[in-house]
C-alpha cells in the first residue's frame, strides 16, 4: 500500500524517485512500471530475482 502511495507521489511530482525509502523502492517501480512511467525512476535497476 505504502508502494503505491509513493509511486503516485513520483508521478505526480510531489516526491523524487530518489527519495523514496529503499525498501519500498522495488515495489514503487512495479508500480511505475506499470503504468508505464517507469522513466520516472530515473537510472534505478531493480535487483533480478534470486
Amino acid at each position: 500500500m505504502m508502494a503505491l502511495f509513493f509511486a503516485q507521489r513520483v508521478i505526480l511530482g510531489k516526491t523524487e524517485f530518489n527519495e523514496v525509502p529503499s525498501t519500498l523502492k522495488p515495489g514503487v517501480y512495479e508500480n511505475l512500471k506499470d503504468s508505464g512511467v517507469e522513466f520516472l525512476a530515473g537510472d534505478y535497476q531493480p535487483k533480478a530475482a534470486e
